[in-house]
Formats: C-alpha cells, sequence, structure tokens
C-alpha cells in the first residue's frame, strides 16, 4: 500500500516550525530530509525516523517497523501533533546522521 500526500501534508504540517525540512516521493511512499539529512520518511501511511542513538532516547517506548523488506529497522512516531517534541527530536538527530553521499561516488 501506498502513501498518500494527504498524509504527507499532515505531516509536513506538523513539521512547520522547522525550517530546511524537504521530502522525495519514491515509489509510492515519502523520504523526509532535514537540513539535507534523511531523518526518516513514510511508508504505508506510517511517520518513521531512523533509528539514531538520540531518537532511541527520546522516544523510549517506541516500536520498531520496518519500513519495507530488507531495510534497516525504524521508530515509529505516535505523537505527531506535538510539534515541540517533532523538533527536539529532528534537532536532537540531525548532527547523528550522515551527510548524504555524493551522486557517483560510493
Amino acid at each position: 500500500m501506498a502513501s498518500t500526500k494527504d498524509y504527507l501534508d499532515f505531516i509536513l504540517e506538523h513539521l512547520s516550525t522547522l525550517d530546511e525540512i524537504t521530502y522525495l516521493a519514491m515509489m509510492g511512499e515519502y523520504i523526509i530530509y532535514y537540513r539535507g539529512k534523511v531523518i526518516g520518511g513514510i511508508y504505508d501511511n506510517l511517520f518513521l525516523v531512523k533509528s539514531s542513538k538520540s531518537a532511541k532516547v527520546l522516544m523510549l517506548d517506541a516500536q520498531f517497523e520496518l519500513p519495507y523488506e530488507g531495510a534497516k529497522e525504524m521508530l515509529l512516531v505516535e505523537n505527531i501533533e506535538d510539534r515541540e517534541s517533532l523538533a527536539e527530536l529532528f534537532n536532537a538527530m540531525v548532527d547523528e546522521l550522515p551527510a548524504p553521499k555524493k551522486r557517483g561516488t560510493k
């Protein structure tokens, strides 16, 4: 099942306090970027973030979910409507995440 544009819009609205949020549609799902880094995505209308050290600390009770077959587990964001907590989460995670790879490099 693909994610809906309406759900993407819902998530983006709740991330609107953050600058530099972008997304990329990919095979019916959406990759979410913060400050140019992949921070999570929307898969089957579930909002998932990467399982970084700070995300695990800030989301102690979060469920792990597989976004798709063969992927690494990610954390399910359930408290989507708490914009302040989302901003705190994203700001804590961004420095831990790797910079995007340049195209054509390994």
